[in-house]
């Protein structure tokens, strides 16, 4: 539960410029327009090693233009680890047209095609374009 609470609030803060309006947008509860977010969940895979070899800096410089690249492009709203050295390493939150399109990104990153991370996506309904601005814990 902890997880979804997390991705719940790194959506929310998200600042991805608006995708174009469909023709009838899906309104939710409190009158939010609804959208779909694949949310991949990236897991130490079976190739995964703490060492660092000119091979995994390699994989690892790989995997982090991609992310950019996918940020660049609309397609990746938010990426980055889990900073508790458990099995879960990251998370991807895909902003993109189907299930498949996000598996297919998703598999094509460096580090998943070497075998060091392994992927579980999910698909996410949740209100589309919100953002939340930070505020200190001192502010009501």
């Amino acid at each position: 539960m902890n997880i979804l609470l997390s991705v719940t609030a790194l959506v929310l803060v998200s600042t991805a410029p608006p995708a174009a309006p469909t023709a009838t947008p899906d309104v939710g509860p409190g009158g939010f327009e609804m959208t779909t977010y694949y949310v991949a969940l990236l897991y130490r895979g079976p190739k995964w090693t703490p060492q660092e070899t000119p091979e995994t800096r390699a994989i690892q410089d790989g995997h982090m233009a991609n992310i950019q690249r996918l940020a660049q492009e609309g397609k990746l709203l938010l990426a980055g680890p889990f900073t508790d050295n458990g099995d879960l390493r990251g998370i991807f939150v895909f902003k993109v047209g189907s299930m498949q399109e996000a598996q297919e990104l998703a598999a094509a990153d460096p580090a998943v095609k070497a075998g060091r991370l392994r992927l579980d996506i999910h698909p996410w309904y949740s209100a589309r374009n919100i953002t939340v601005s930070a505020r200190s814990p001192s502010t009501p």
